[in-house]
């Protein structure tokens, strides 16, 4: 008889600790609710989004669908951990729009997909964080417009590169299409813009963006041939580097490449382009006649797929004005 009661005893404990252990892990299944106005705790804010693969693609129809509101983040949530001055910039100083999840990828940081809404305005926001869950930049991956003739996609890549194209049908039957490529800077905590290929048709004649600037140093100059291939060398911020503008089209336009950055001199005809967070690595070797450029580690996001910086730019002769100085446009 005794025997009956310890295993009856040592039963309902079991039976006891079985159902405390149920409850725990329901309570930890069960997802945090975002939707009020309470504080919550940063990783719960993180884990309210869903996990997805790289690549991730945002369409403008996506914005379009009606959203659960068992999903919805407060704005006084989401505004616990992203700065307000990121969505007054997008919505406006009265901007509090609501914020849905759209998904979450990680690498060194943690890259958040955000459905905003306000109004009739409507963005897909891309929201990161740091290994210790802070706040590093957000940027809008996608904002819908009011055009019936156009087609907007926003795309992070296996390697989080970031791509904002746009295809828009013309009234004359044509079709136009541009993009925009951004990489996250986590050292400025910001999204940098690496490249542009504009909407509407391209220009004929090359803009310089430096060509003002200063050029004391032994090869600031203008290398390359012709209106549309441009590499153009100016003094940079600090004696130990050089200010540049690379911008090429080969292949009539189909493959075009441009940079701008700062590249720091690593001897008396080498300058190496290498930032922070940038997997872009470019090789500058002067000599008195030219600038040979060579990609040490891919810089594919800022050119065409099958072709490359890698070349030999001939040293262009010094075009001077009334004052002296070069025009402010290049291949002349």
């Amino acid at each position: 008889m005794p025997l009956n009661i310890n295993f009856m005893k040592l039963f309902s404990r079991y039976h006891l600790l079985l159902i405390v252990l149920i409850l725990m892990l329901a309570c930890k299944s069960k997802k945090t609710n975002l939707s009020g106005e309470d504080p919550v705790e940063v990783g719960d804010f993180i884990d309210f989004f869903p996990d997805v693969k790289l690549p991730f693609m945002v369409a403008d129809s996506n914005l379009l669908k009606k959203e659960n509101d068992s999903l919805l983040i407060s704005y006084k949530v989401f505004s616990q951990f992203v700065p307000d001055s990121v969505t007054t910039k997008i919505f406006g100083k009265n901007g509090r729009p609501k914020i849905y999840p759209m998904g979450k990828a990680g690498g060194t940081e943690t890259y958040l997909f955000a459905k905003a809404l306000s109004g009739n305005k409507r963005v897909a926001m891309l929201v990161c964080f740091d290994k210790k869950d802070q706040f590093i930049a957000a940027m809008p991956l996608l904002s819908l417009d009011q055009s019936a003739n156009t087609q907007q996609t926003g795309t992070v890549d296996s390697r989080f590169t970031i791509t904002r194209a746009v295809i828009r049908k013309n009234p004359d039957g044509r079709i136009s299409d541009g993009s925009e490529v951004f990489v996250l800077n986590s050292a400025a905590q910001t999204f940098m813009l690496i490249m542009t290929d504009a909407l509407d048709d391209k220009a004929t004649e090359l803009i310089n963006p430096i060509d003002t600037a200063s050029r004391k140093q032994k090869f600031t100059a203008d290398y390359g041939s012709g209106k549309m291939n441009l590499v153009s060398i100016r003094d940079g911020r600090k004696s130990d580097r050089l200010s540049f503008f690379i911008h090429f089209e080969k292949d009539q336009g189909e493959c075009t490449g441009e940079l701008k950055g700062e590249a720091i001199i690593k001897s008396a005809s080498v300058a190496e382009y290498r930032e922070p967070g940038d997997p872009c690595v470019m090789r500058f070797s002067f000599t008195s006649s030219a600038v040979t450029i060579k990609e040490v580690e891919g810089c594919g996001s800022r050119r065409g797929l099958r072709c490359s910086f890698d070349g030999v730019y001939p040293r262009k002769k010094e075009q001077k004005g009334k004052a002296g100085k070069t025009k402010s446009k290049s291949g002349k």
